[in-house]
């Protein structure tokens, strides 16, 4: 769960395996709007993803896949709750 106006790392940098897929997906009904983002080792979210509105997927997979830490940012006003899925290789 990431409490309203909190963020916190949803995925860890590997450190052993190299993540080949992860995905983010916000549990919530598919008509609700809530502002969540999404950054790539960067915990001032300067530079983030939105998974705001109908969006509230993201996925990745692939050898070159972003390695680092994950992060999540709750903008909206309800705590939500983000399921996490990554595959190491």
């Amino acid at each position: 769960m990431v409490p309203v106006g909190q963020k916190k790392i949803i995925l860890k940098k590997p450190t052993v395996l190299s993540r080949i897929f992860f995905s983010l997906q916000v549990i919530t009904s598919a008509t609700s709007w809530h502002d969540v983002r999404v950054s790539f080792d960067d915990p001032s979210f300067s530079s983030f993803y939105s998974l705001t509105g109908i969006r509230k997927y993201f996925e990745a997979s692939g050898v070159d896949i972003f390695q680092g830490n994950i992060w999540v940012c709750n903008y909206a006003n309800v705590d939500l709750y983000i399921s996490a899925t990554e595959i190491l290789h």
